[in-house]
């Protein structure tokens, strides 16, 4: 059969693995278009060694008649020749026919595998009805035959007999035959190629190890690699493929790397060869035979390998679908050769490398456009782009050599070198015959003539501009237009070059890119002189002499092009931008405050660092200045400080123009770092760590949408005139030397208000430098200010009672304190101003250095102190100090209000609790008349009372004393002296003092307690008014500084009305009182006076014609719970108004625990009636608090019993809440006042045993 004979085809893409068929071909035949379709239908599980991942293959065959020359020889080891399975086909059922010839042709069969080492083999056994119908007296079964030849020939292996049954019948039966068939023949293909190209890989990692070796040859190596991808790529597995490929191409960079550091290998001696020809790359065949014919002998050049290993690569990515990737390895291709080429010293004719680029890049583009359709094309230009402009670049590089791109045309010599090397490209090859825009023909063209050039150069710079624009990279697209206005300045077309070179500055300026602004620029300045744009070339000319990339002479140069110009009589006017010629770095002004009154003296210093690179002379430096009346000095009494402070200093930012605009470098946004870290997920050590920019989007950003402002010669600056104005700072014939130069104007003062610059100007000859606009804004102010009066303390706090010094400030403004001024300042009782021998002013100015020093003369009269004031100058400070004493009120006398010097009512001090601090405050108010103004000026100071007064009455059955604290809330410690206590208005009670010492150490937070006893003859009056006095001074000062303190107080109801005597009886037949027992609690209330007038109209009667009473509430409670109160533990009696009235209370009570226990507390009020007036309430003056009193809740019966109700206050209601808001008049109780009522048993102690003697005391022993 035709198709068994036929030679397998090598290095093609329709190689399939090889299987041999042996036995009845005529059997094969029939059987093999079925077998050839169902083999690769269904996939196959392809477990490879070395931890590979499994894939699914489909697998296909080229099944070819058995020979005995297809079997490999001794050392071949080649993989697309290789017959990876044997197969034997009969349909024999006849056992003489077995036994005569197919068992001795099937032994035949073995032993030539066998004598070739093949294992891979399997009989298949065909089984038909018709051969059945043949010979039916010489048949056997079926499975007699099979079981002969397993027994013949596989004996350890049966699995390698299959019996296929009806193949050629539409049968359940027969597709479960061929189903098993098929499986067994994948599988065992499968298992061939495992083996094999195991064993082949392993041949070649060994070769491959002995690389290190003499006389080992990368082409040969190459040839057994690839070799592998070719089986790789029979089998469709073309990433497999693919890294076989990588691996050669990693190999060989690495070889020619070595070689470039001084390592050099044998076999690359015939890479070092001279290039002969520069073709370019070939993509349009799957496998270039003449190039691989080349590397198996040794014979390629280093283009000649790039170009087939590259070749290979691209077709198994486009057999991938990753055309994309073929550009971006192809544009890495290219650069890399370039390099190896000179790193491999290897000779090339002048121009060949840029002709094999060119053709390259337009392959790779043409081989793109022909597996991608136009939409494919336009939507992935990125990827295509760089190989566009690298083409570009190269050709313009053919131009520039052959002489295509001067304006006179190529020369003779240039004609040689073309036609050298368009006899370097060869012929064209077949493929590329019968296309008309080939590479080839194009770089033909191309360099045939200069209009050829000129279209095919702009057509691919064009084309490539186009592409970057539409991908964002606006850079690369400024890049080659660049380039493109290199093209026109040879061409002699400035103007377009300048259009784009201004494009290109663009970016470069707003990127911060200084050496490509300062070669763009130089380019920029020779089109505008061409196209004779004056202002322009100025602008440009004074940038690039302020440029320290250039060097001095070209600097010069610029400068020399600018200062002619100026020198020129007849010249128009120029108006350029003064940020080219010279910066404003600083502005100082002289006073540092930047704010003066009208009149004085201000002088404002520029400091101007000037670009030029040689000195310039100045006719004049101007400066406008808008003067804004609305926001001038303050005309009120506000204070100075409260002015807006303008800075004295302004320190000016300046970017260098030839790197960025300020906004790239001042106003740009921080770089923003952050720390990465690359852990192991088994243990989490630390693998690597670095660091990454989070805001590279905001650094890495592009300006090309709007040009930054202050950009200069982006474009050609706009003429800005200086505005002329009435308040303008000049000076005259200025020299500026490079560097920092200074310059002072003095700035106008005349009229209050605000004075901001806004231009600054510098005139040389006929050009004019204006900066528009001074940023950031500098202002200063002229201020007219009223005369300003402050009082404050010298120290804080003021305390009152001593003398204490203040300070008198007055600010003069705009007014000049003549002599004879004088200040009125009204006295007060309440503060007096102290007298002083010698009191002195001092005058200082406006910055704080003193001016003089003069003593103040001081007259006091009865209602005003005048001070005369010395001589001051306007806008001066005047101090001086006053010593003051603020009287601590003593009590509730409150005299006749005065009048200030204005005539206004004079309202007395009163105290207050500040907040922040303990002490008591008390603000005084002065009045001071002023010579500059008709109207007073009230001021205030803040004193703090030193100490706390409480008192107290205290009572010893009818003895009464008084006690008086003194508490010190300041910081600072007293001496108190004389402490007395005299009673108001007479004299008729006895005060003994019982304190033993006349003076007292008063530390700060502390307290002095003095006690006084109370005696009188006749009786004692029912409201004493008392004063305490004494005398007072910071600690360790002479006796001459004590000052008077008084202190005035009254007690209301002092007469003890009541005695309250308690006995606690122990139970019948004890001595003693017991816990948990009843005891008996005998409480006697005694009344002591008799009534007085005042008390008998209070009283009610209890019967008509009966004795007076009044009725008292009595409360026995134990706040300690040490007592159980049994029954009712209050009630109400009444008790007769006379003297030694009685009245007795049985209570029973429970001591709770054993010792020395307090009696109950017993405490006693004043039951009023419905129809009594409500009591006034205590003195809220008074410092003994009221105690804790019971609210019964009861009905008017005096025996009911008690509930535990209770509240605390002064007069309580024994009725509701709603009936006292309805205002209906209810009973209530009212407490004594202090000393009224006498308890003697309030300290008193009682014994209480515990209940029994009994009991158990645990000792622990250590």
């Amino acid at each position: 059969m035709e198709v068994q004979e036929e030679k397998p085809i090598i290095y093609t893409m329709e190689n399939k693995p090889i299987v041999t068929c042996a036995g009845d071909q005529g059997l094969f035949t029939s059987l093999y278009t079925s077998l050839a379709q169902q083999l690769p239908r269904e996939p196959m599980e392809w477990r490879r060694t070395y931890g590979r991942a499994p894939k699914m293959i489909h697998l296909e065959a080229n099944f070819v008649q058995f020979k005995e020359d297809l079997l490999p020889k001794e050392g071949n080891k080649a993989l697309l020749t290789f017959p990876f399975l044997h197969i034997y086909w009969t349909d024999c059922c006849d056992t003489e026919v077995y036994k005569s010839t197919v068992k001795e042709d099937m032994m035949r069969w073995q032993n030539s595998l066998r004598s070739h080492s093949s294992p891979d083999w399997v009989i298949i056994v065909v089984e038909t009805n018709d051969t059945k119908k043949k010979n039916k007296t010489n048949i056997l079964p079926r499975s007699s035959i099979v079981d002969k030849i397993r027994s013949d020939f596989c004996n350890k292996q049966n699995d390698r007999c299959v019996v296929l049954s009806d193949p050629l019948k539409d049968s359940s039966r027969s597709q479960e035959s061929w189903n098993s068939l098929l499986l067994k023949l994948r599988t065992l293909l499968l298992m061939s190629f495992t083996k094999n190209l195991g064993r082949f890989e392993d041949d070649m990692r060994t070769l491959r190890e002995k690389r290190t070796q003499p006389g080992w040859s990368f082409c040969e190596y190459f040839m057994v690699q690839e070799e592998l991808a070719f089986v790789f790529e029979m089998l469709q597995q073309f990433e497999d493929a693919l890294v076989q490929y990588d691996e050669l191409d990693a190999l060989f960079t690495q070889y020619v790397l070595n070689f470039g550091a001084g390592d050099t290998a044998n076999w690359l001696g015939s890479f070092c060869a001279p290039v002969r020809n520069w073709s370019g790359l070939l993509l349009r065949r799957p496998i270039d035979m003449e190039k691989r014919d080349g590397i198996q002998r040794g014979e390629a050049s280093l283009l000649d390998l790039r170009s087939y290993l590259f070749s290979r690569q691209c077709t198994l990515l486009i057999f991938l679908q990753r055309p994309w990737e073929v550009t971006q390895r192809a544009l890495d291709l290219l650069h890399n050769c370039v390099q190896e080429l000179r790193l491999l010293e290897v000779s090339v004719l002048e121009g060949a490398l840029d002709c094999w680029v060119f053709l390259s890049c337009l392959e790779v583009l043409h081989r793109i456009e022909g597996c991608c359709d136009q939409a494919q094309l336009a939507s992935n230009c990125s990827h295509t782009v760089g190989l566009w402009a690298y083409a570009t670049d190269k050709l313009k590089s053919l131009g520039e050599l052959c002489g295509l791109v001067s304006e006179k045309g190529p020369t003779s010599e240039d004609l040689n070198r073309t036609v050298d090397l368009l006899a370097g490209l060869g012929d064209e090859r077949p493929e590329t015959v019968s296309s008309l825009q080939s590479p080839y023909k194009k770089l033909k063209e191309a360099l045939s003539s200069v209009e050829a050039f000129e279209r095919h150069y702009l057509e691919l710079s064009h084309a490539a501009m186009e592409m970057y624009t539409a991908i964002g990279r606006l850079r690369s697209a400024r890049l080659v237009g660049k380039s493109l206005a290199e093209f026109y300045m040879r061409k002699g077309d400035p103007e377009r070059a300048e259009t784009l070179l201004q494009e290109a500055l663009k970016s470069y300026v707003s990127e911060g890119w200084s050496l490509p602004v300062t070669h763009t620029r130089k380019q920029i300045a020779e089109c505008q002189k061409l196209l004779g744009r004056t202002e322009d070339y100025l602008q440009t000319s004074a940038l690039l002499a302020g440029d320290v990339n250039l060097t001095t002479e070209e600097r010069k140069h610029f400068c020399q092009e600018l200062l002619t110009f100026a020198a020129k009589s007849g010249a128009p006017k120029v108006t350029l931008s003064m940020g080219v010629f010279a910066q404003l770095t600083r502005l100082q002004f002289h006073p540092a405050t930047a704010s003066v009154h009208s009149g004085a003296v201000l002088q404002v210093e520029l400091t101007l660092r000037c670009l030029m690179p040689v000195s310039v002379h100045i006719q004049q430096v101007a400066a406008s200045i808008h003067f804004d009346v609305d926001h001038g000095g303050t005309h009120g009494r506000s204070k100075s400080t409260q002015r807006h402070r303008n800075p004295a200093t302004v320190e000016f930012i300046q970017a260098n123009l030839s790197a960025g605009p300020p906004s790239s470098s001042a106003a740009g946004p921080s770089l923003e770092m952050d720390e990465i870290q690359d852990r192991s997920p088994s243990d989490n050590s630390l693998n690597s760590t670095g660091v990454v920019c989070k805001n590279t989007h905001l650094l890495m950003r592009r300006h090309d949408s709007s040009s930054p402002p202050d950009t200069p010669n982006c474009f050609s600056p706009p003429a800005v005139a200086m505005k002329e104005g009435a308040q303008m700072l000049k000076v005259q014939d200025v020299t500026l030397e490079p560097g920092n130069n200074s310059i002072t104007f003095t700035a106008p003062s005349g009229q209050p208000g605000t004075y901001t610059l806004r231009q600054l100007c510098a005139i040389v000859g006929q050009v004019q430098l204006v900066l528009p606009h001074i940023y950031p804004s500098v202002q200063y102010e002229v201020y007219s200010q009223e005369p300003q009066l402050t009082v404050e303390p010298l120290s804080e706090p003021l305390l009152a009672g001593l003398p204490q010094m203040v300070k008198f400030t007055l600010l003069t403004g705009h007014y000049a304190v003549k002599k004879g001024d004088a200040l009125q300042l009204s006295n007060t009782d309440t503060m007096p101003i102290l007298p002083s021998t010698s009191c002195t002013a001092r005058i200082t100015d406006p910055t704080a250095e003193s001016v003089s020093e003069s003593v103040l003369f001081i007259q006091s009269s009865e209602k005003v102190t005048s001070i005369s004031l010395p001589p001051t100058p306007p806008y001066h400070t005047l101090e001086f100090q006053l010593e003051v004493l603020c009287i601590i009120p003593s009590g509730t006398d409150r005299p006749a209000n005065e009048r200030l010097t204005n005539g206004e009512i004079r309202h007395r001090p009163r105290s207050y609790s500040h907040p922040d601090t303990p002490m008591t405050a008390i603000d005084q108010r002065m009045s001071i008349d002023c010579p500059w103004s008709i109207y007073s000026t009230l001021l205030a100071l803040t004193f703090y009372i030193p100490f706390k007064t409480k008192h107290s009455l205290l009572s010893a059955g009818n003895r009464k004393y008084i006690q008086v604290c003194v508490h010190n809330v300041s910081d600072v410690n007293f001496t108190l002296a004389e402490m007395r206590l005299s009673e108001k208005p007479l004299a008729s009670l006895e005060l003994q003092s019982l304190n033993a010492k006349t003076q007292q150490l008063l530390c700060s937070k502390h307290s002095v307690f003095c006690l006084w006893e109370v005696r009188w003859k006749d009786d004692l009056p029912s409201c004493l008014q008392c004063v305490f006095s004494a005398n007072f001074s910071p600690l360790k000062q002479d006796v001459s500084s004590f000052k008077p303190f008084h202190y005035q107080f009254q007690f209301e109801r002092v007469t003890t009305l009541y005695s309250v005597r308690a006995e606690i009886l122990p139970p019948a037949g004890e001595q003693h009182c017991r816990s948990g027992f009843l005891c008996g609690l005998e409480v006697c209330i005694t009344r002591l006076t008799e009534p007085a007038e005042g008390e008998l109209a209070e009283e009610s009667k209890t019967d008509t014609d009966g004795p007076k009473t009044t009725k008292l509430m009595y409360e026995v409670a134990d706040s300690s719970s040490n007592w159980a109160v049994c029954g009712k533990s209050s009630g109400m009696v009444s008790m007769p108004i006379t003297a030694n009235a009685t009245h007795k209370v049985q209570i029973e009570v429970m001591p709770l625990f054993a010792g020395h226990l307090p009696f109950p507390k017993i405490q006693v009020l004043k039951y009023l009636p419905h129809t009594a007036a409500v009591a006034i309430q205590p003195d809220p003056d008074s410092c003994v608090e009221n105690d804790s009193l019971s609210l019964l809740d009861k009905t008017l019966d005096d025996q009911a019993d008690t509930a535990s109700i209770r509240s605390r206050g002064s007069v309580h209601s024994v009725g509701s809440g709603d009936q006292q808001q309805k205002g209906v008049a209810m009973p209530r109780l009212e407490p004594f006042s202090p000393g009224q009522v006498f308890n003697h048993s309030h300290a008193r102690q009682v014994l209480v045993l515990p209940s029994t003697d009994d009991h158990i005391m645990e000792v622990n022993a250590t």
